[in-house]
């Protein structure tokens, strides 16, 4: 039975700059680009978020629904300063971290000796820590898996814990909304509700063959899901499936020879992020993403191995015979391929162990 702890910063961005400057406390408050600049919220505290605002919204519509929205701009080099801070103190408890952000972790703590092995307590002294040495407070949830976990750790939001012991999986799960499943968003949960599926228990009255038949590859995870099982493990050696970067422009760009112009730089930034992955990566795709003035959005993809600037031309030229109306983002990126997973666990022993004796 395992022991997962999962450690989410309470609107981390936000929380950071209200600790930097205790004006900002109390006060509906975003974290984004300027309105004037077509800029969009990255996130926002909770007086903001009752008025609607949201992150992913463009900081035009959230100054419309909180016209004292005060908007700060992000600081990331200060922000991963602290999320290095967050993840000292996470070490200190355990060594198995899988982290999914900057603000959010996955922790194992099934084998930690400290606090007497309780994850419960545990989990309370990070808090703690966080609390006292950095200023900002961490929601968590334990659980005896990832899912559970995940779920308990907004059960409580902001600066909660909530705990759901082995032998309350049952009952927690029976009742769970199927709207807090990860994966299910809203199209699905109005599917699922029409189909008269509210709660975990009703999920429960379908075979897996069912599910699989209703919602494809996800109706085997759901099947798994509504009965609480999650053999996850926790995963430090995180895995990059792709890189890319994007720009929103402050005015849309109508010509295709500025959609070009703009590709152009953005192929440059990419190719430093690129050089700095080393060799355990290898690209397997290009992708070119547009958002066009109304918001609706285009990707074309490639397979590639090389992500030669001509590749990304054709797939740009793609984009405009599909569409040529003026876009207000460009994106272009590669997916990758982890050569190193594709060598299998008996070959990576050897250097590991000759590297770090001492975790073998």
């Amino acid at each position: 039975m395992r022991k997962i702890i999962h450690c989410d910063c309470d609107c981390f961005y936000a929380s950071v700059e209200m600790r930097d400057d205790p004006n900002l406390r109390g006060r509906p408050i975003a974290v984004g680009g300027s309105s004037d600049r077509r800029g969009v919220i990255s996130t926002c505290n909770y007086e903001a978020r009752s008025f609607g605002v949201r992150s992913a919204m463009p900081t035009s519509q959230a100054k419309k629904l909180c016209p004292e929205l005060i908007v700060v701009p992000g600081n990331m080099k200060k922000y991963r300063e602290v999320s290095a801070q967050i993840r000292e103190i996470f070490l200190s408890f355990t060594e198995s971290i899988e982290p999914l952000s900057l603000d959010e972790a996955f922790l194992d703590v099934t084998d930690s000796p400290h606090c007497n092995g309780s994850a419960t307590l545990i989990a309370q002294e990070i808090r703690a820590q966080v609390h006292q040495a950095l200023g900002i407070t961490i929601s968590a949830g334990v659980a005896p898996n990832k899912f559970l976990a995940k779920i308990a750790s907004d059960w409580q939001k902001p600066d909660g814990l909530t705990v759901i012991h082995p032998d309350a999986v049952e009952d927690f799960v029976l009742r769970l909304p199927v709207k807090k499943i990860h994966g299910v968003g809203r199209v699905t949960a109005e599917k699922m509700q029409r189909q008269g599926i509210h709660t975990c228990s009703d999920l429960r009255r379908f075979s897996l063959l069912e599910l699989v038949e209703k919602y494809g590859k996800f109706g085997n995870r759901l099947y798994h899901l509504c009965r609480g099982i999650d053999d996850r493990p926790v995963n430090g050696d995180s895995v990059r499936k792709s890189v890319s970067v994007e720009r929103t422009f402050s005015e849309d760009l109508k010509d295709f020879e500025h959609w070009q112009e703009q590709m152009v730089g953005l192929y440059g930034r990419l190719q430093e992020r690129l050089e700095n992955l080393g060799d355990r990566y290898e690209i397997s795709a290009v992708i070119i993403k547009v958002k066009y003035f109304d918001f609706t959005q285009s990707t074309q993809e490639r397979t590639s191995r090389a992500a030669r600037i001509s590749e990304f031309k054709q797939l740009l030229q793609q984009c405009w015979e599909k569409r040529s109306e003026a876009i207000r983002l460009l994106g272009v990126g590669v997916k990758l391929k982890d050569l190193r997973a594709e060598l299998g666990p008996e070959q990576l022993l050897l250097p590991f162990r000759d590297r770090r004796p001492s975790t073998a």
